[in-house]
């Protein structure tokens, strides 16, 4: 494992969506508490997907793989487990979740043009999650640039911090050197 002395604080990649972190400015982070705030707000909508597909499931009087056409039962079940695992993957604001919920939303798009009846809504749905997934790439894409510029203008004021510390220290003068061992060479062989 990697030695965390080594890295600096300032290159985390996933500093940009962190809820919490301390940071000198709340301006610099706008773009990434946004896109926490949108992936929760879908997080909700998408836990109360999985939950009605649940609901499907469970209060049928008849099994669903018998009452429905396999493949639509199948989707149901699809959607019913990873509508969940996408929701809690969003509100924990994972990079994981936001790739789980492009992939279920682009599924959800595939079903609802190949199956028309199946998610109420139909061409509504597809505009619905392809304007959520335009959002979802702008937020992180302003987020990404948001955290690169944080972490130029950190490394910059690190930098300068340094050049302080050895703005006192005289920088090394070779005929100033000279002069000076000269001087007490000199005062050396008087002595003796």
């Amino acid at each position: 494992m990697a030695d965390p002395a080594f890295f600096d604080e300032d290159d985390d990649p996933h500093r940009g969506i962190r809820l919490g972190d301390p940071t000198p400015s709340s301006e610099s982070r706008r773009w990434g508490v946004l896109l926490i705030r949108f992936m929760r707000i879908i997080a909700i909508f998408w836990l109360m997907q999985g939950l009605m597909q649940w609901y499907v499931v469970l209060t049928s009087p008849k099994p669903i793989f018998d009452t429905l056409p396999s493949g639509a039962a199948t989707a149901v079940i699809f959607f019913a487990v990873l509508d969940l695992i996408a929701g809690v993957g969003l509100w924990l604001a994972t990079p994981w979740g936001g790739v789980l919920w492009l992939l279920i939303a682009s599924a959800q798009i595939f079903v609802t043009l190949s199956v028309p009846g199946f998610f109420a809504g139909g061409y509504y749905l597809i505009a619905l999650d392809l304007i959520l997934i335009a959002l979802y790439f702008a937020l992180t894409f302003e987020a990404g640039r948001d955290f690169e510029s944080q972490n130029l203008r950190s490394r910059r004021k690190r930098a300068q911090q340094r050049a302080s510390k050895f703005s006192g220290v005289t920088k090394f003068n070779a005929t100033s050197f000279v002069s000076r061992m000269r001087a007490l060479l000199t005062q050396s062989h008087r002595n003796r």
